[in-house]
């Protein structure tokens, strides 16, 4: 049995006895410096395999495509408490890393139960917890601190870049860059057999900033993207997700070599389904979009094509 978690760690048990099948430890953590309150010394870490997202965060983490990018990042965290894995929130704001959404989200694991590989989509995206009165005629009146809500508009904890003209030469917002260095979301294949990682890729990309007039001559891999959706696991060998973003990849699942891709037009937060009808042809959906314009989007090789993976 296996847990893949919010904090980054794979969680992995003998499914009769619920024994670890590696070593649990409790580790030091830091301690919370809000007056009143007292942190739990320890947290429980596997001691193997090893964390599948980025725990915790320093300067050397901050994003640095260019000089500039790197300075304006430290100068949004300073004042922040930076540190590693389980720092506590603080009354200054304290960035954790997994964030809210991250490490694995509630789009779960692909299991290759023949091979024991397990695959699985996480997310590198920082948080800010910062702790503040609650609003005394709020539903936490009675509570000493609260963590502070994120505000509506601008993301705490990006960067914004220049405005660009848009259509009819208007200018639209600012393409919004993450504070950390990417990737931003990865899929990697874990090797439940030793507890080895066998690959890890960006898992999907942002376009709009490695296509962006200030950082285009770099040259930039794809980035990744945060998001909760997890990967289908196909008998053929093929991992198909979105991982949060708008383009339903194929990607080989022996070695993470990205086989094939379309863009939906619309974000796909979803799980991808797959099914075969009466006829033996396979089928791959993904819901998208929302509200009104949601859609869900079949896919499948063509007739006479010798067959579906």
């Amino acid at each position: 049995m296996a847990q893949a978690g919010k904090t980054g760690f794979l969680y992995v048990f003998d499914r009769v006895s619920g024994a670890p099948l590696w070593p649990i430890e409790e580790r030091a953590v830091p301690a919370s410096d809000v007056p009143g309150e007292r942190a739990a010394p320890t947290q429980p870490a596997p001691s193997w395999p090893p964390a599948f997202a980025r725990q915790g965060i320093a300067d050397s983490d901050l994003v640095s495509f260019t000089p500039e990018l790197h300075a304006r990042a430290r100068d949004l965290v300073r004042g922040y408490r930076l540190g590693p894995l389980f720092t506590p929130p603080s009354l200054q704001g304290t960035v954790v890393l997994p964030g809210w959404i991250g490490g694995a989200g509630w789009g779960g694991m692909a299991l290759d139960s023949a091979a024991q590989v397990l695959y699985l989509k996480a997310s590198n995206l920082p948080s800010l917890a910062r702790l503040v009165p609650p609003d005394p005629e709020g539903p936490s009146a009675r509570a000493g601190l609260v963590r502070q809500s994120t505000a509506a508009g601008d993301p705490p904890l990006s960067l914004p870049l220049a405005r660009l003209p848009g259509l009819l030469g208007r200018f639209v917002g600012p393409t919004w860059i993450p504070v950390l260095k990417p990737p931003y979301g990865t899929l990697s294949a874990i090797d439940l057999k030793n507890g080895t990682l066998r690959w890890q890729i960006a898992a999907g990309d942002l376009p709009e900033i490695r296509r962006h007039p200030r950082l285009r001559a770099l040259g930039l891999p794809p980035l990744g993207i945060a998001g909760a959706p997890g990967p289908l696991l196909t008998a053929g060998g093929l991992l198909f997700f979105t991982g949060g973003g708008r383009v339903l990849y194929a990607v080989e699942a022996a070695h993470g070599t990205t086989v094939w891709s379309w863009d939906l037009g619309r974000i796909g937060y979803a799980n991808p389904m797959t099914y075969r009808t009466a006829e033996g042809r396979q089928f791959v959906l993904i819901a998208s979009g929302q509200g009104a314009g949601a859609e869900l989007v079949a896919f499948a090789l063509p007739r006479g094509s010798g067959g579906s993976r």
